[in-house]
């Protein structure tokens, strides 16, 4: 049978079904928010798997929609099975398909080295300063422009328009760390609904969260684990001090002060 003869056939078909599904879900998604001006992160392994999953059943729901390409479709597997000329076929499958089984579930598994998620401090030590796009910023000193000027209702509805094309895939769109990428990270995405969260932070503590991200996490409390990307570099400045009014406007929390939190101003 010919390369162009096996996409013909059934069984050929499914497979390729199977290789096009997989290279759009495991590398094509997250190459389109980019392309609308949000952000991307590759889709966890778990979303791709139930994606595959539901693929496979429509696929064979197209091979066997008549019953003469369905019995084309079997008619190989039955004579790989079966054929006394495919014996050594068989043979290799018989071993190679245990061993992939044993290695995939080895590498499922496995014991690793790596501190348990809940050694992880929620509140890592703040730098005292950081820089945002090449301007230095003082924590302690900042506050945030958008409740000292402007409308309160305006900043809402933009940083909902950001938390939603960025954050809500992981952080859930009722903020509880509940989004459909959330089950594919570990440690879990903060619940931002959560009275030991962002209810305890002060503005400035948050905006150096979100802008640094897990790269920006400090290394003496390591490790951190966190997926969450650098957002300076993908969002501006107003656009993380709006995403923060939004957080604390619809969870009902107020932001701490430097007075309360350390006393020194």
């Amino acid at each position: 049978m010919s390369f162009r003869q096996s996409f013909r056939h059934p069984l050929g078909q499914l497979v390729a079904i199977m290789l096009v599904a997989y290279v759009v879900f495991r590398f094509g998604i997250w190459l389109v928010p980019p392309l609308l001006g949000a952000a991307s992160a590759p889709v966890p392994g778990s979303v791709v798997l139930q994606y595959m999953a539901t693929v496979f059943v429509g696929a064979l729901i197209y091979v066997s929609d008549s019953e003469s390409r369905w019995h084309e479709f079997k008619r190989p597997i039955h004579e790989t099975l079966v054929a006394p000329s495919r014996r050594r076929l068989r043979t290799a499958l018989l071993v190679l398909l245990p061993l992939l089984a044993g290695v995939l579930a080895f590498t499922r598994v496995r014991p690793t080295i790596a501190a348990p998620a809940s050694l992880r401090s929620i509140h890592p030590a703040p730098p005292g300063q950081i820089t945002f796009r090449g301007t230095t910023m003082v924590l302690a000193d900042v506050t945030n422009p958008l409740r000292a000027g402007g409308s309160l209702d305006d900043a809402y509805a933009r940083g909902r328009t950001v938390y939603m094309r960025n954050c809500m895939p992981c952080h859930g769109d009722a903020l509880g760390g509940d989004g459909y990428f959330a089950h594919g990270f570990n440690p879990a995405p903060i619940d931002f609904t959560n009275s030991g969260t962002i209810a305890q932070l002060t503005e400035s503590f948050v905006f150096w969260r979100i802008a640094k991200g897990g790269p920006g996490l400090p290394r003496e409390g390591a490790p951190w684990n966190s997926a969450m990307p650098a957002w300076e570099n993908i969002l501006t400045e107003d656009e993380i001090w709006a995403v923060i009014v939004y957080l604390y406007e619809q969870t009902g929390a107020q932001p701490r002060s430097w007075e309360v939190e350390g006393g020194e101003h």
